[in-house]
């Protein structure tokens, strides 16, 4: 399908790729990683032949479709409506241009054979392409993405960026390509649709390639990873999740490789020495010397991304309650409330993740808690002896061009801080040595966040309040960020679009719709099971449902009444116990799959487990004849397979729970 043989390009005097051969075949899912500025994009724009190659081929077969959404786009010109803009996909503007011109020629020459013939041939290809009903899947593909109905109809170019490039996304997804190109599709997304996009690529049937710090849809999405890094290409089976095992997988061989030509290089090196100046040895010196020379050096990957950890200082004390939203509504014109009457707390140690479709006011609310705005009415209550610690949006760029890292971070701090502490936070952010006296202008989008973060905890706060904290982050930066957070004792309340960072760090969540705004306490899981439950709950009863309970009802009603209107309380009660007995033993399948599902988890735990503590007494036993990168790997192997298990676990805990009240209400 895709097929690059020995390509080189090089871009600013940096290699993007050197001598790099893959291919990428007819329906396969292909999310692409490597660290920012490797080359992804410009793949992208080789594959579409907007940059040839310095060197090799690109082959690509003829007549294919290629969508493509890319990172940055401009509409600023678009006067048609978005739904006009969404709906003309493809080759229909073209092919319905052609049916306008027909119709017209034929009102002069209507018995024109040949018009006619390309005229029903236009519309039958037409009618394939999905043309005439081509405006409901717009409708859909725009309402899934967060836009309004009254809003379809207005002009592309007065929204915002951020939605233009969700019509354009809409666009490419409903031309149906051959080949799709997505570069970070999710940065404009809330989670709502990010979950739509998810679902609606599941369903695509043509070749995928996702460029994306997403984890959710790379692992969702994907079963190829390509790596781009260092020039080089590198392809892997699997989503994004078996990449990172595998990749761990190839760089501890690698290592233990390299160990072992190091091993040969000294002892040929030994032997060289030892026996250069022996006559008798002469000949085997030399072969020695060129067994030497043919040794090459192993390889090991480049690495990807920030490497280290995030270290956020201990927070000071605070009460218990941290802060305590009061019937809160706010307007920015005094006349549309963007929410109303909002109450909740906050309580220490919580980390609150705040969901919603944009526009629904999560930055609003978060700002009003920082207190940089004041609310139109009700109040935000801060608990005793809060420290805040707010990260904006958009403050990232605001940073100044000129200032090095070193002196954000020092006007940040207290006046009696000493320089050797301000250099200790920088470090715990990744700016160490020379990094510190990096110019805020040359630092990438990552580093800026860092840098936004250090500044933050030069002065430690207790209540960390987190505006989009992943943006710019690349995947491994959004898990060390995530880590941190985890293990942060302060309290958090953060709003993300990046749906595993919330999974991973929320404890609660706060949703946020047109018409309500509800805490739920426990983590996204647990709040998307019960949305889950109140859609079944809300849900329409089928028709069938309806028409067996009316006829039971009347059979109930007869059997009930005897001569002269008595009640038969005997045989009621059979038939209750009966209709119990039956509900109970209905619901067994599905009692015993969520018990062996238990079950499963928990042999797989205590496995692992096991498994674990013995690699550690191997650890503390060790012999020079250990393999320590092998342990070390299965033992972080085994890290994954118990968390794995553990969130599995715990879902089917849930799930057991609720499913008991059912099963022990039909046994009352």
């Amino acid at each position: 399908m895709i097929d690059f043989q020995n390509v080189t390009k090089l871009l600013g005097g940096k290699s993007i790729l050197d001598n790099a051969s893959f291919r990428i075949n007819q329906g396969e899912r292909v999310g692409m990683v490597g660290p920012n500025g490797a080359g992804k994009t410009t793949v992208f724009s080789m594959i579409l032949g907007e940059l040839p190659p310095d060197k090799g081929e690109i082959l690509i077969p003829e007549r294919l479709r290629i969508g493509i959404l890319r990172q940055q786009i401009d509409l600023s010109d678009k006067q048609e409506d978005v739904l006009s803009y969404v709906a003309a996909t493809g080759e229909l503007p073209l092919i319905q241009a052609r049916l306008a011109e027909i119709e017209r020629a034929l009102e002069t020459d209507p018995a024109n054979r040949q018009l006619l013939d390309e005229f029903g041939h236009l519309q039958t290809t037409y009618e394939h392409l999905g043309g005439y009903d081509s405006g409901h899947r717009a409708e859909a593909a725009l309402a899934g993405l967060g836009f309004d109905e009254d809003v379809f109809h207005k002009p592309l170019n007065s929204f915002s960026g951020g939605w233009q490039m969700r019509a354009s996304m809409a666009r490419v997804l409903l031309s149906e390509p051959d080949i799709l190109l997505l570069d970070e599709p999710s940065n404009y997304l809330d989670i709502p649709a990010v979950e739509w996009l998810q679902r609606r690529l599941r369903v695509y049937t043509g070749t995928l390639l996702l460029i994306s710090h997403d984890r959710f849809l790379l692992n969702s999405l994907t079963n190829v990873t390509l790596e781009i890094n260092g020039g080089k290409a590198t392809r892997y089976s699997g989503s994004y999740s078996k990449y990172v095992v595998e990749r761990e997988t190839r760089s501890a061989l690698a290592e233990a490789a390299r160990k072992n030509t190091e091993k040969r290089r000294d002892k040929l090196k030994e032997n060289i020495e030892r026996f250069r100046y022996k006559a008798s040895k002469a000949a085997q010196v030399q072969m020695w010397i060129k067994m030497l020379d043919k040794i090459e050096t192993e390889e090991l990957p480049e690495q990807l991304h920030f490497q280290g950890r995030i270290r956020i200082p201990e927070p000071p004390r605070c009460g218990a309650e941290v802060c305590a939203v009061e019937n809160v509504s706010h307007s920015y014109d005094g006349a549309r409330f963007v929410f109303r009457d909002v109450s909740f707390s906050i309580n220490n140690g919580d980390k609150l993740g705040i969901v919603g479709y944009n526009g629904m006011g999560k930055t609003t609310l978060l700002r009003i808690i920082a207190g940089t705005l004041a609310p139109t009415s009700g109040r935000a209550r801060l608990g005793h002896n809060v420290v805040i610690g707010y990260q904006a949006q958009e403050f990232a760029e605001l940073l100044p061009a000129e200032e090095a890292a070193y002196d954000v971070v020092k006007h940040a701090a207290p006046g009696d801080t000493p320089p050797s502490r301000i250099r200790e936070i920088l470090g715990a952010f990744g700016f160490s040595g020379d990094d510190a006296m990096k110019q805020c202008k040359v630092l990438s989008g990552g580093e800026k966040i860092r840098l936004c973060f250090a500044r933050i905890f030069v002065n430690p706060p207790n209540l960390l309040i987190l505006d989009e904290p992943t943006t710019h982050l690349d995947i491994a930066a959004r898990e060390a960020l995530q880590e941190a957070l985890v293990n942060y004792k302060g309290t958090v309340c953060f709003v993300s679009h990046d749906l595993e960072f919330i999974r991973g760090t929320a404890t609660s969540i706060l949703e946020m719709r047109h018409d309500r705004v509800k805490r739920f306490f426990g983590g996204f899981d647990y709040y998307k099971e019960k949305l889950a439950e109140e859609e079944a709950a809300n849900a329409p009863a089928p028709a069938s449902q309806t028409k067996s309970n009316a006829a039971a009802q009347t059979a109930s009603n007869v059997n009930s009444a005897g001569a002269g209107g008595q009640s038969q309380p005997q045989t009621a009660g059979k038939d209750r116990r009966r209709e119990k007995a039956a509900k109970r033993n209905a619901l067994l399948p599905e009692k015993r799959r969520i018990e062996r599902g238990l079950a499963k988890c928990e042999k797989i735990i205590e496995d692992a487990e096991n498994e674990k503590a013995e690699i550690d007494k191997q650890l503390m036993e060790a012999t020079p004849q250990t393999d320590f990168a092998a342990l070390q790997k299965r033992r972080k192997a085994l890290d994954y397979d118990i968390a794995e298990a553990t969130v599995e676990w715990e879902r089917l805990a849930s799930e057991h729970e609720e499913f008991m009240k059912q099963y022990t209400a039909d046994a009352d």
